[in-house]
């Protein structure tokens, strides 16, 4: 999936003096905070991180509280979605007005009937909405499965991004990737079962005809 990242930063983190008996730990503590949220400095969301050892040199920062700074090196696992990007979410609900997904368990994107392509109709099952492909009744989008679509927009502040399913490579991952072959396949299958048919009916016709000559 489009919109991940690793990144090497070199960052300073100020620590208490207070916690100057377990620096390590307040390292780890401060760089929690940035965890899930959108950051202008690394243009993205930290999902994850790995740190360096950090430099046993600290730089001592004057004034009301006496922090000191400590220099570190860290790769940054960065999720960072931009316009025309191709991201994958888990469907959690669909209305004939939008498809709502998420992505890697915290980011909210929401595909308007607008950006849904005419391909897909509307239809409820069981109670339950979902749309469903007019070339192909495999091709359905429901609640659990799992669609391929291109970002919009997004909305930094509570990380909800605006999807399309307008271009022909977006829809269900699973047919998309594989179940589209499968029905390809038994197309053909079924094709094949019938000329088979066909030919043995008409080598039979063939056969009558010339006994009865």
């Amino acid at each position: 999936m489009q919109g991940l990242n690793v990144t090497e930063a070199d960052l300073v983190v100020y620590v208490h003096p207070c916690q100057s008996k377990n620096v390590p730990e307040a390292i780890l503590r401060e760089l929690s905070s940035l965890l899930f949220k959108f950051n202008e400095t690394f243009d993205g969301v930290v999902l994850a991180y790995s740190v360096d050892p950090p430099d046993k040199v600290a730089r001592i920062l004057s004034g009301v509280h006496p922090y000191f700074g400590v220099r570190l090196k860290a790769q940054l696992l960065l999720f960072s979605p931009k316009p025309d990007m191709q991201l994958e979410g888990k469907v959690v609900k669909v209305t004939r007005e939008s498809i709502h997904t998420i992505i890697l368990g915290f980011s909210s994107a929401i595909i308007t009937d607008k950006e849904i392509r005419d391909e897909f109709r509307y239809k409820r099952k069981h109670g339950k909405g979902l749309y469903v492909s007019q070339l192909d009744k495999h091709h359905a989008i429901k609640v659990g499965t799992v669609i391929r679509f291109v970002v919009k927009r997004l909305d930094e502040e509570i990380m909800l991004i605006s999807g399309s399913l307008i271009p022909v490579h977006t829809g269900s991952v699973s047919w998309l990737d594989g179940d589209r072959n499968s029905s390809k396949t038994h197309r053909s299958k079924k094709r094949s079962e019938l000329d088979g048919e066909v030919e043995t009916q008409e080598h039979m016709n063939k056969s009558k005809k010339h006994k009865y000559l």
